[in-house]
Parts: structure tokens; C-alpha cells; sequence
């Protein structure tokens, strides 16, 4: 990948870019609570399972497809693959998640033209899902699908650790271990998930459903999943 492209890749998985990632934990902290995540080995397991059965067997293989169909022009199946991932979230915090970083996301790009490049594609959708947005701004840079990718799971995984740096909470080498272990895993889930055709798609994680939707219930929380 040359300099530019890299570049922008780095923007993108920022926790610089305004899309208000920080105030999710996507169940962590409901896992905290319920005392499932006490520590930085059970934050590794839990991050663990999210990635194996969560972002590798869905989230990833779904954005793939929503970069192929950016970079084809295909607006019909950029619909059909945001309405899929949406209908996917188990939770309305969840599903409010997706849509509000999307939302956060688009505008950034059609109306504060903060990221340089046309977005009126985007306008024709109304609900609009994070892994959407960022595979069309992926598409537009010329960033290379699988190395986008990597930056999209990585940007994942550093929120869930930040996450669970505040909510467990760990201390900041901790944080960093849990990056380099955890880190080290994104180039496989990658390409396995490049692998995967359309009936293989699954996100059989019923546990942490439960979790999200008690934490829309939570009586003390500081995020907002």
C-alpha cells in the first residue's frame, strides 16, 4: 500500500475521527456488572469471543461485501447489505450504535466535507450503518480492501480495550498486551473471512445479546452500550 493510502487508512481507524466511538463498550461494561469481566485474562476471553464469533463469522465478511459493491457502484447491494448488518444488531442500543456512528460519519463527509471527498451517494440512504460509511470512505481513498479491513477490526478492538481499561478497569500496559495479543489475530480473521460466502454469515453470540439489552437497564453506566 503507498504512503497516501495508508495514510488516510490511519485517519479512518483514528480514535481522533468524530464518530463518538468512545461512549460505546457494545456490552462490556454490562459484563463488568455482571461480573463476567473482572479482569485483563476474562477481558481477553470476552474480546475474544467477540472477534471468533461476532466480527470474524459477520461484521467483517458484511463490510468486504459493502466495499466490493462501493467500488462497482452497485447501490443496490450497498442497500441490501446495510439493511442486512442493521437487521442484525440483537439490541436497540446496538442497532442505535451502528446508526448513530453512521450518521456521525456521513455527515462529516457530505456536510462538513471534512474527509475531502464526494459523498452524495450517501445522501440517497436513510438509516446508514457505521461499517457502511467507512467502507465507502475506504472505497473512495483507493485503499485496498483487505488492509482497510485491518484498520476497521483494529479500530474495533482498540475501542473494546479502551473500553475495558475504564469499566474493569485495567491499567494502561495491560491495555497495550491485550493490543499486541489481540492485534496479532486481525491479519487471519482477514482473510478468513474473505473466505466466507453469504449462507456461512452468523453471529451466534446469544450471551452477549443478553448482556446488551441489560445494560439498556443499567441503573450506573458510563457508556451508552
Amino acid at each position: 500500500m503507498s504512503t497516501l493510502p495508508l495514510t488516510r487508512l490511519l485517519q479512518l481507524a483514528s480514535p481522533a475521527l468524530p464518530v463518538g466511538a468512545y461512549s460505546y463498550s457494545q456490552g462490556l461494561e454490562a459484563a463488568v456488572e455482571a461480573g463476567t469481566v473482572t479482569s485483563a485474562g476474562t477481558a481477553e476471553l470476552w474480546v475474544t469471543g467477540l472477534m471468533d464469533a461476532g466480527m470474524a463469522r459477520l461484521e467483517a465478511p458484511v463490510w468486504l461485501r459493502l466495499y466490493s459493491a462501493w467500488t462497482n457502484a452497485d447501490s443496490q447491494n450497498v442497500q441490501y447489505w446495510n439493511d442486512w448488518f442493521i437487521a442484525s444488531r440483537e439490541t436497540a442500543e446496538l442497532r442505535a450504535e451502528t446508526l448513530q456512528m453512521g450518521y456521525s460519519l456521513r455527515r462529516l463527509i457530505v456536510e462538513e466535507k471534512a474527509l475531502g471527498m464526494p459523498g452524495e451517494e450517501l445522501n440517497a440512504m436513510d438509516d446508514i450503518a457505521f461499517p457502511t460509511v467507512f467502507a465507502f470512505a475506504a472505497a473512495k481513498w483507493s485503499i485496498p480492501a483487505q488492509e482497510a479491513l485491518s484498520g476497521y477490526v483494529w479500530s474495533w478492538l482498540e475501542n473494546q480495550v479502551m473500553a475495558a481499561l475504564k469499566a474493569v478497569p485495567l491499567g494502561q500496559s495491560d491495555g497495550q498486551r491485550l493490543l499486541t495479543k489481540l492485534g496479532g489475530r486481525i491479519p487471519c480473521l482477514c482473510e478468513e473471512a474473505a473466505k466466507l460466502a453469504d449462507h456461512e454469515l452468523s453471529n451466534f453470540l446469544p450471551g452477549f445479546a443478553i448482556l446488551s439489552s441489560r445494560h439498556e437497564t443499567q441503573y450506573s453506566r458510563l457508556f451508552r452500550s
